[in-house]
């Protein structure tokens, strides 16, 4: 069989979680839209079933999956509904649902529902991608009072900048949020992972780990709370053949690597196809039978090259951690370039393993 596989330690990701109800003294929906970030939605929610206060995903379809897996807590609708035929789903499986546009309130308004459903009104207040207005946040909560078809309103904004933790423009959207819902009685919801670890002046009733849970900073700088995270996936493979380059020999496509030296090359079964990105260069770490190493030569589909001439007793079958404990997958994902949340979901073609729950 392939060795290319990936370790998901479920103990990292309840550690994790904890530490956003530590940080934050709010309850904490756990984000696991996209399959978990490539964690495996399934398994995540079940090792956080007992303890979280509920989840969230992007849309209905994630949501079902969880429930005909059995998972009973409390899940949100991130998008809301795409079409207004999902209300009645919402109700039968007891969704919470977020609102972002009049168009959908409009929906709830013309509903004939069994029962009323919670919402999670969402207001723009800076990053300009969904949400109500300002001019309109009020009048939607009147509406949705008055409908009679609504339990229980949450309102809620998202950070478009509590990542660059120098930057004034998440202060700035508190101010449009808090004006916005002047005179509003209801429950709250702003923090995402990086406003959690990095914003520790905004709070709420409700906040939404996503990234964290999963172990990656969200910071492209050092940050102590995020150095407490423990990364929940460690995607491995091994070496599969040896080969030994002369000096002035290329190694792999485009010959983007030229050996300086006589060097012991090490060909991992791991690729692009797994989801390892593509535009990772040489000299991205690895971690080789618990050395530092280096990955040398482009990456291709199914194989990619690592440096092991400074590793003698590395070889045929030896263990490489491309990231995890050792290697964090978000300095992998800054030398090539993206981010940690685009190397998890990318994930594919690669067996998950799970700790015990």
């Amino acid at each position: 069989m392939r060795p290319a596989r990936a370790l998901i330690d479920l103990e990292a990701l309840r550690h994790n979680y904890r530490l956003a109800r530590e940080l934050s003294s709010a309850r904490a929906l756990a984000v696991i839209k996209a399959d978990a970030y490539g964690h495996g939605a399934v398994r995540c929610a079940q090792a956080l079933h007992d303890e979280a206060d509920g989840f969230a995903v992007a849309c209905i379809e994630e949501a079902l999956e969880l429930r005909a897996a059995g998972i009973g807590r409390p899940i949100l609708l991130l998008e809301g509904f795409f079409e207004a035929d999902e209300l009645p789903l919402i109700v039968q499986h007891d969704f919470w649902c977020v609102v972002h546009s009049l168009w959908q309130l409009e929906a709830i308004e013309r509903a004939r529902l069994d029962r009323p459903v919670r919402v999670w009104l969402k207001l723009d207040s800076g990053m300009h991608r969904v949400g109500l207005a300002p001019a309109q946040f009020q009048d939607a909560w009147q509406r949705l009072q008055a409908s009679g078809k609504v339990d229980q309103i949450v309102l809620m904004s998202h950070f478009a900048r509590a990542d660059e933790l120098d930057c004034p423009y998440s202060n700035e959207q508190v101010v449009v949020f808090e004006k916005a819902r002047q005179g509003l009685s209801a429950e709250i919801s702003l923090c995402n992972s990086p406003a959690i670890l990095g914003w520790p002046q905004v709070r709420g009733d409700w906040v939404r780990p996503g990234i964290m849970l999963y172990g990656a900073t969200p910071f492209a700088v050092q940050q102590p709370q995020a150095a407490r995270l423990r990364p929940v996936m460690t995607l491995e493979s091994k070496i599969i053949a040896v080969r030994e380059v002369a000096a002035g020999e290329p190694v792999g496509y485009g010959a983007s690597f030229v050996a300086q030296r006589p060097t012991r090359v090490g060909v991992v079964a791991m690729g692009y196809a797994d989801g390892y990105p593509r535009h990772a260069p040489s000299g991205t770490p690895v971690f080789i039978d618990g050395q530092p190493a280096q990955l040398i030569g482009r990456v291709s589909m199914d194989m990619l090259t690592v440096d092991l001439t400074g590793l003698p007793q590395s070889g045929l079958g030896s263990r490489v951690e491309l990231w995890g404990n050792n290697v964090r997958a978000s300095d992998v994902a800054q030398r090539a370039e993206t981010i940690a949340y685009e190397l998890f979901c990318n994930l594919r073609r690669v067996e998950r393993h799970y700790s015990a729950v």
